[in-house]
């Protein structure tokens, strides 16, 4: 943001005051609730999250209806829900009965623009791994990466990208001692819970502008990350990336990913609708009221038509569905 210099005291005073209201409004968003993710077959995708990462099920839900519709964008939907917990973590898996979306690109790359993913916290890097490989996961990465010591944010953080059934990327992640919220050094479990959830941005600047400026989250951390670690992490030759970590009150990060180089990655697809497996939400509690306002204000894309009254589906009193500059979509929900 920028301000103009005052000319006079009076416009000085008034500039404080304005700075100091920005500085102490609320935000909009209380928390990141969980993680939307599409899938094409729920009882395939139920077995990969509960048996081979241990998720349990909360709720298991089909919705239907001309609010859905309308939140959803999409005409003549039905679609079941089932909530799962990791940890004190949700993500949740929706299985669109109807109408069925479209696959992922076989050929997605971790720098395209629809790349998204949740980094599931382990307690033992290397017997995850083994896990993983017992079951057969599809690899994203060669294997599992340590991140060097020269880059203070990340170094000594090890981490492995690898796919669900439906070409999903995943993250598995171990933080050293003193990295990572301090929670993430217990062992009572191999797999811990969510720490964040990561999506690819072409102008971090301008993704800021949407989840820090208009939405209140606020930045955690920052880290450039190059080199072959970092290379064979993402598998993308040369890759150099710009990571900004924000964080709401409660709940799950969201982590920017901009690739500074290659700059080869391919733009979310205009026509994504909310029934593409490649499309993902991030479900976020807070003044949905507010929030339609401020969209509206700095015209953002709308998903719903407006804030959606879903209460009689005993979800939430109303929600809010658009989309961050580079088309990531937000759910915003009354707590």
């Amino acid at each position: 943001m920028r301000y103009l210099i005052p000319r006079s005291l009076y416009g000085f005073a008034f500039a404080c005051l304005f700075i100091a209201i920005q500085t102490h409004a609320e935000p909009i968003v209380k928390a990141v609730d969980s993680v939307s993710v599409t899938v094409s077959d729920m009882n395939q995708s139920l077995a990969f999250y509960k048996d081979v990462l241990k998720f349990s099920v909360i709720s298991d839900t089909e919705v239907v209806g001309e609010q859905f519709e309308h939140l959803y964008g999409v005409f003549g939907v039905r679609v079941r829900i089932v909530k799962l917990k990791l940890g004190d973590e949700f993500l949740q898996l929706e299985e669109f009965i109807a109408p069925r979306g479209r696959p992922i690109p076989v050929d997605s790359k971790s720098n395209d623009g629809w790349f998204q993913h949740v980094a599931i916290i382990v307690s033992d890097m290397d017997k995850a791994y083994t896990w993983l490989r017992e079951h057969h996961v599809q690899h994203a990465s060669t294997g599992p990466q340590l991140l060097p010591d020269w880059n203070p944010n990340a170094g000594g953080i090890s981490a492995f990208y690898f796919r669900d059934p439906d070409g999903h990327f995943l993250e598995i992640l171990h933080f050293p001692a003193g990295k990572g919220d301090a929670k993430w050094q217990r062992k009572t479990e191999l797999f811990l819970g969510i720490d964040h959830t990561a999506i690819v941005v072409m102008n971090t600047e301008a993704s800021l502008q949407y989840y820090r400026d208009t939405l209140g989250l606020h930045i955690a951390g920052t880290s450039e990350n190059y080199g072959t670690e970092q290379e064979h992490l993402n598998n993308v030759f040369g890759a150099r990336l710009r990571i900004t970590a924000l964080r709401a009150a409660s709940g799950p990060g969201v982590e920017l990913l901009e690739y500074l180089a290659p700059r080869t990655g391919r733009p979310m697809p205009v026509d994504t609708l909310s029934n593409d497996l490649w499309n993902w939400h991030i479900n976020m509690s807070g003044d949905v009221n507010s929030a339609d306002a401020t969209v509206r204000q700095h015209h953002y894309q709308y998903v719903s038509p407006g804030v959606v009254k879903v209460k009689e589906a005993n979800l939430s009193d109303a929600e809010l569905m658009v989309r961050d500059p580079d088309g990531h979509q937000t759910l915003i929900l009354t707590p």
